[in-house]
């Protein structure tokens, strides 16, 4: 009879623990995306491309979320999130095991949540979600070079970001991602050798989304590469000449704005950027960004995207003549959905150059186009899960 009553209690015990641990297991989640398609350019260097594609509607991931409840509306939360190429497995975002997200940090339902890691600014918080290249028109959509970085190209290391609650569809933030450098003796520049902070804010209710934000970067091509931006800062406009020497950018500065109304099937939206870029040596570069998009959804099943892009840029140098590019760009989509997690997704792109521009861009298209004109047309698969 003890053997029986010893037995059934280790059995309480051990299924206890296991309840115990099961609990405390469920909340961490597992995500991901998987995108992968085919893309056509239509003159890469003076030839034509054609091409197996990786995450074009959507970067591909996959992430952990977690978080523990500790009492009065506050949790412990975290985010890992991994990004790789699915054509070839390699890893992304610079061979970055979490590469796309990590932070960990504290959540209020009142106050807001304070992270710690490697976040996304302002700019991308409170914007990049208003644009096309984020709804239907994929990351070759994105604004010429994604120099506004609303596509995203690049992630703050070292940062602390406090974002709010939400209050009644108003909702606001700020990153400072530091140098984790000291002062450079008398000069005082090290510990603003590439740091970086953003301001944001937004609003949604009812069919109404409003949203700013502002991102500052300091030396992010310097010699400390362990600061706020280090490892994906590239693309057009981030380099320039003074007199024969290649030179990186010294400063950033990204102030963008946009704004949606949603009837019916219908949804249209405005964004603009303004990009003023400081280079080593005094030079600069200023690029807005004025874009005009639209949805319609045929079908619960069937949405069609369309957006314009007006980009208008400005160089200055004290040794070379001072040039004005411009770009004229039109995405146009159809996505359809086959199910709640896997959808299809055609796009076309046409980029042209005006101004002193000599050859169009189209931002991850492969390369310069040998002529002022640029298409491409992609198509893909995309599951998430």
């Amino acid at each position: 009879m003890k053997k029986t009553q010893l037995a059934a209690a280790l059995c309480g015990v051990i299924a206890a623990a296991a309840t115990g641990a099961a609990h405390a297991q469920s909340n961490v989640s597992l995500y991901g995306i998987l995108d992968g398609g085919l893309a056509y350019v239509s003159n890469v260097g003076g030839s034509k491309n054609f091409t197996t594609a990786d995450g074009l509607q959507s970067g591909n991931r996959w992430g952990l979320k977690g978080s523990e409840d500790l009492g009065g509306g506050t949790s412990a939360i975290f985010t890992l999130e991994n990004g790789f190429n699915i054509t070839n497995g390699q890893l992304g975002q610079g061979s970055r095991e979490f590469g796309r997200q990590a932070f960990v940090g504290l959540s209020n339902k009142a106050f807001g949540s304070v992270t710690i890691g490697r976040q996304y600014d302002s700019v991308v918080d409170f914007v990049s979600g208003l644009t096309a290249a984020k709804q239907f028109a994929t990351k070759l959509g994105a604004h010429v070079g994604d120099v506004d970085n609303l596509y995203n190209s690049f992630r703050i290391n070292n940062s602390i970001k406090y974002t709010s609650a939400n209050y009644a569809g108003f909702s606001f933030g700020g990153l400072y991602g530091f140098s984790n450098q000291a002062n450079n003796g008398a000069s005082g520049t090290g510990f603003a050798n590439n740091r970086a902070w953003s301001l944001g804010a937004s609003y949604a209710n009812g069919p109404v989304k409003f949203g700013i934000g502002y991102l500052e970067v300091g030396t992010p091509n310097g010699a400390n590469t362990g600061g706020a931006v280090s490892g994906d800062y590239s693309g057009d406009f981030y380099s320039s000449k003074v007199g024969t020497a290649t030179v990186g950018v010294d400063k950033q500065r990204v102030l963008a704005a946009g704004g949606s109304y949603k009837f019916g099937p219908a949804n249209v939206g405005f964004v603009y950027s303004n990009t003023q870029l400081r280079y080593v040596g005094g030079t600069g570069a200023r690029v807005s960004n004025y874009e005009l998009n639209g949805t319609y959804n045929l079908t619960p099943s069937l949405l069609l995207g369309l957006s314009y892009t007006y980009t208008d840029a400005s160089t200055r140098s004290a040794t070379l003549a001072d040039l004005s590019p411009k770009y004229h760009q039109v995405n146009a989509a159809v996505d359809y959905l086959l199910s709640k997690r896997t959808d299809v997704y055609l796009v076309g792109i046409y980029q042209k150059a005006a101004g002193d521009a000599t050859a169009a861009s189209i931002s991850g298209a492969g390369g310069l186009s040998s002529t002022k004109t640029q298409t491409a047309v992609i198509s893909g698969l995309r599951h998430k899960f």
